[in-house]
Formats: structure tokens, sequence, C-alpha cells
């Protein structure tokens, strides 16, 4: 991968404060040379926090910008000379928000059209969506409102007429990220009982690296309308839980509202318009055709009849060695080994 992609840029991170976000300034910052890295979150707080761990080294090269993605004015006094947008900012909580639907719609549907909106008022080059597994057949208001948001981002292209180029990474849970039942174990102790939803629940994992090297493929070949799907494995709850925690005790809790048993990446209606490129699979538009597209047709491999990726059916599984390696070097905010391109 290319050690210059982001060099001489200004990036700004909407949910910069994140795990995402908090992840990918240190690697942005520890390998890539930008003019400048902007933080833009609502919390300042977290920004505090995080100034405190990255300043005084990288006082000279990272911004933080306080301010809601609700806030289209807010957002394009923001987007001033930004080449390249990491649109990470969501309401994520599946159970908050089938409580309180309006919070999502606001912030995910509403929030990524200002984020749009000022993104082509502003003629920043390259926006990126990080999307997620939820989106797909959902049926949660959470994954609902990241297919609005996926849509959006979609059809934006055709406003932008080429100068800004609109695409998405949809991906699933990230090992370790906040409020993971990895993160819950690891802060647990043999006395602390592991809460489950349902013993035969199953989820694709990546780490952050993983999460970083997709968004670095993407932006690099990104035309405009694409969406990126990373080749990960899936696990089990319980094999998570047999691993981790293996004495500790079992609450079942039953499953939460707006909570899938298994999760898809891949839908086998969107197959049939994706394609195969190696470390990554891409589909396609069916509301776009962009000659760039023929790129992804000529070099990729087009799926079988039938497919679908599915966290239940996936044929890769994450291992007991592998997820044991990960757990021992858990430090996803400050490992060095997630910030080495």
């Amino acid at each position: 991968m290319s050690t210059t992609m982001f060099n001489g840029k200004t990036i700004l991170i909407t949910g910069g404060t994140g795990s995402f976000g908090h992840g990918f300034v240190r690697f942005v910052l520890t390998n890539f040379n930008p003019q400048k890295v902007i933080v833009l979150s609502r919390d300042e707080l977290k920004q505090f926090k995080m100034a405190q761990e990255f300043f005084p080294r990288y006082e000279k090269r990272l911004r933080f910008f306080i301010g809601d993605i609700r806030d289209l004015s807010r957002l394009e006094r923001a987007f001033n000379g930004i080449d390249i947008v990491i649109h990470a900012a969501a309401l994520k909580q599946v159970s908050a928000l089938e409580y309180n639907p309006i919070e999502a719609i606001q912030t995910n549907i509403i929030g990524t059209q200002n984020v749009i909106n000022a993104a082509i008022n502003r003629g920043v080059k390259k926006i990126l969506l990080l999307s997620t597994d939820k989106c797909v057949e959902p049926i949660n208001l959470y994954g609902a409102t990241k297919l609005c948001a996926e849509k959006l981002f979609i059809a934006s292209n055709a406003y932008a007429l080429g100068k800004s180029r609109f695409s998405i990474v949809r991906y699933g849970n990230v090992m370790g990220s906040r409020g993971s039942i990895i993160e819950t174990i690891l802060a647990g102790d043999e006395n602390t009982p592991v809460t489950i939803t349902h013993k035969d629940m199953t989820r694709f994992w990546l780490t952050l690296d993983k999460c970083f090297a997709l968004v670095l493929g993407a932006m690099k070949v990104m035309v405009g309308g694409e969406i990126f799907v990373p080749k990960v494995p899936s696990l089990g709850i319980m094999d998570i839980c047999k691993t981790l925690a293996p004495k500790r005790k079992k609450v079942f809790i039953g499953v939460r509202p707006g909570e899938k048993i298994h999760e898809t990446l891949i839908t086998e209606e969107e197959a049939r318009r994706t394609f195969d490129t190696g470390d990554y699979y891409v589909i396609l538009p069916s509301s776009l055709e962009i000659t760039a597209y023929h790129k992804y047709k000529n070099k990729g491999k087009t799926l079988p009849a039938g497919f679908t990726y599915n966290s239940r059916t996936n044929q890769m599984v994450l291992s007991k060695e592998e997820l044991i390696k990960f757990t021992n070097a858990y430090d996803p905010l400050r490992s060095p080994k997630y910030y080495k391109a």
C-alpha cells in the first residue's frame, strides 16, 4: 500500500473521537505526512482527552473542531479547504435507537445528507462513508438509517458531476471497539458474569488494522458510488466466550430489540453486481453507470449464482489461536500493531 496517499492532504473525520476515528487519526499521523488532520465531533471532553494524548508531538498537524453533523452551516465552515472526508459519525446503539428513533434519523440520515451537501458546496474531492452489515436487509432502525445513508451517498455522485466522489465501506464488528463483547469480557474479572443474548449468534469480526487497510484500499481506487466489503472471518458468540472466559458464569438475557442472530454483508441481489477483487468485494450501484466501473468488471471476478455473504455460512472462521493472539496484544488505542501501514 502506498505510504504517500495522504501526504500533503487535509483530512477531516466526522465522529473523529470514536473508536475508528481515534485509531485512524493515529494511523494517518504515524504513516503519512498530511498537511492537517481535523477531528470533528460534538464531545468536547473526548476531544480534550484526545488532545492530551496526541499533543505536543502532532500539535502542528492535528486540529479539533467542535460541531454536529446535524448543523449544515457548521459543516460548511469545517469543510472549507478539505481534500478528504471520512464520515464516521453516527448513532449506533441498536437498542437505544429502537426507543429513540427520531434521533437516529436526525443524525444518521439528515446528518449524512448535510455531510454530502457541505462536501459538494465546498468542493471536497473524496468522501468515504463508514457503513455496517446491519444495513443489509435491516430489521432495526439503526440498520435502516445506515441503509438510507448508503443510498444518499451513492445518489450524490449524480449531483456532484465528478467534482466530488462519494463511496462506501461496509463491514461487521470491530474487535475490541467500545461496547463490544470482547471489550466487555476483557474488562471484567473471573467473578464477573458474561451476558449472552443468544447461544447461536454469529458475527463478522475484523481488527482496526483491517479497517484502516479497507479505507486506504477504497480511497485509492474509488470512482464514486461503490460499496467496498472486506473478506473477514466470522465467529459465534459462544465460541468467543468459551475461549476468553471459559470458567466465568454465562447469563442468557435473550435477543435485544432489533438484534439479528446472524448478519449479512452482501445479499443475493447485490451479489449479481458484485466483483471479487482479491482482498475485498466491490458492489457496484444499480442506479449509476460510470465508464470507470469497467476496471472492476475487467479485473474482478463475478460471484456464483445464489451467492450471499452471511456470518453463519461464511467459510472464513476466526480461529481460537487468532482470537487469543488478538486479545494478548489488545490495546486498540495505542498498540503499534494497529498503526503500521
